[in-house]
């Protein structure tokens, strides 16, 4: 028998996700909501729109480097709350990119998309700060953005999901998310529905076409359905902002964005990592470098992320997942051990137990197997010239 929630399985087993942020506001530079927190003059934010023109091979630099870092998807920001589209929107508005510079950047993005088989995702916001409906006519406005989606379910092909965001500012409000969700099953019965609860109601499950809760810079946990099952996926930025912002500096580590990664799996979620593209549409020097760590950490470990779950046993000082045939220890925090002279602090030895009999248990990063101790499995320290923060150990049970 068929099963009518398999895209929703196999979501889950992407693991790993790309979240661009992208359009007027990169350009200026002060994030993506710029307009609202700055009290940008709205004349002036507007025509930056025809300014708003990225490079030629932008989609196709995008897609690769998310390929490269071992992202499965990609979720573009086709319009943000300052309502300006990146796509054709068939005449319901002129604010949109096909007005401003006759490009429809959300083409490229799924061309682009399609010639490297990394599956595009659609953000859409819910609200709107130029559409004058929104305020002062509800119903119409909901009309416009209906019909908004349904060009994006209609005109790009076989799209992996929509995600919305918005509705937390105007709770009360009847979003009409039936007409909404019955609209796009109409025409993508297997795409991922994905509301943003905000970072007020994280992982709540807020209508029962929802696919996917989600956990926006927050801590995830596993997430059971009822009549289906339910995915889970984190959003995280790499510095305080999601859209391009030229004076943050503010960064994450690498380590801290695997270690997201790593309990995003250990919940059976995603892990959607953002980044800001410049307003010429190509990525930050400093982003690219982070986006490259992660992924040579996931090669190092076997990319064993994607075929993961938590496991059915337990461990203290790890985390344990399977892929239904072996199992991972993840453990966060591990230190280099280095000269004395060079290294600031003296290492404090580190083991885990696990709640199980274990066979054959190794590194994933160097085959090394790991000593067993009264204290349990000592974690070795990375080694003078490596130091990557988490370690992975592979092993059996009896």
């Amino acid at each position: 028998m068929e099963n009518k929630f398999a895209y929703i399985e196999k979501f889950k087993r992407y693991g790993f996700g790309m979240f661009v942020h992208f359009g007027i506001y990169s350009v200026i530079g002060q994030g993506e909501w710029a307009l609202n927190i700055l009290n940008v003059d709205s004349q002036k934010y507007e025509k930056t729109a025809y300014r708003f023109n990225p490079v030629k091979d932008w989609a196709k630099k995008l897609v690769k480097q998310a390929k490269k870092t071992g992202c499965k998807y990609i979720t573009l920001t086709t319009r943000h709350h300052d309502g300006f589209s990146l796509f054709d929107t068939k005449g319901l508005s002129d604010y949109d990119t096909m007005h401003t510079i006759g490009r429809d950047l959300v083409r490229e993005f799924v061309d682009a998309c399609r010639e490297q088989d990394i599956v595009p995702f659609f953000y859409h916001t819910l609200i709107d700060w130029h559409n004058k409906d929104y305020p002062t006519n509800f119903e119409r406005y909901l009309e416009y953005l209906r019909k908004s989606v349904e060009v994006l379910c209609s005109q790009y092909g076989e799209i992996g999901g929509f995600w919305f965001d918005g509705s937390w500012d105007n709770k009360d409000a009847d979003w009409k998310f039936d007409a909404l969700y019955k609209m796009i099953r109409s025409y993508q019965p297997q795409t991922m529905i994905v509301n943003n609860t905000g970072m007020s109601a994280r992982g709540e499950i807020s209508h029962e076409e929802i696919d996917s809760v989600t956990f926006e810079r927050g801590n995830p946990f596993k997430v059971k359905g009822s009549d289906k099952p339910i995915a889970g996926e984190m959003c995280q930025t790499l510095n305080d902002h999601w859209g391009y912002t030229k004076l943050d500096m503010n960064y994450k580590s690498p380590v801290e964005l695997i270690s997201n990664l790593a309990d995003c799996r250990w919940h059976n979620c995603n892990f959607l990592m953002n980044v800001g593209l410049k307003g010429n549409g190509i990525i930050r020097d400093i982003d690219n470098a982070v986006f490259n760590m992660v992924g040579e950490w996931i090669k190092i470990n076997k990319n064993f992320i994607y075929n993961a779950v938590k496991a059915d046993i337990t461990a203290e000082g790890a985390k344990i997942l399977t892929d239904g045939k072996v199992y991972y220890a993840v453990i966060d925090k591990v230190d280099m051990v280095a000269n004395p002279n060079v290294q600031l602090a003296e290492n404090e030895k580190k083991y885990f137990t696990v709640n199980a009999k274990v066979k054959d248990i190794r590194w994933l990063d160097n085959g090394k197997r790991l000593n067993k101790t009264a204290k349990g499995y000592y974690v070795d320290t990375f080694l003078y010239g490596r130091s990557q923060g988490v370690r992975v150990a592979k092993f059996t049970i009896e």
